[in-house]
């Protein structure tokens, strides 16, 4: 248990039903993050003729990072939540919804610029 951040030590053992919820949320984050790796390795592998190079490049490369970032991230909101309710506090704000929403639509509209080149 020393490997575990101090947060996780503190206070009282919640609920199971809650830490488990609380797994299933960040088991999904994570879903979400292997389909944007997927997303990324099907443009670059069958979007050849479809986009310029460098804009298959860059999209590729920032679904990815994307992805990386929402896996990170979401380890470390399902550590934050666990502690707060070992702590009996406030949950925190989820960041990682506007940040797959904004990657998201920034992904989506350059494809669409992509295309109509």
């Amino acid at each position: 248990m020393r490997l575990w951040p101090t947060g996780l030590r503190d206070g009282s053992d919640p609920d199971p039903r809650f830490t488990l919820a609380n797994e299933r949320t960040f088991l999904a984050w994570i879903r979400t993050s292997l389909g944007l790796v997927a997303t990324a390795a099907a443009l670059e592998a069958f979007g050849g003729d479809l986009l310029p190079p460098w804009l298959r490049t860059t999209l590729v490369l920032g679904l990815l990072a994307l992805a990386a970032v929402l896996a990170v991230g979401s380890f470390v909101r399902w550590v934050r939540i666990e502690t707060a309710m070992r702590r009996r506090a406030s949950l925190p704000l989820p960041a990682a919804a506007a940040l797959l929403a904004g990657g998201l639509v920034i992904a989506v509209v350059a494809f669409a610029v992509g295309l109509y080149l």
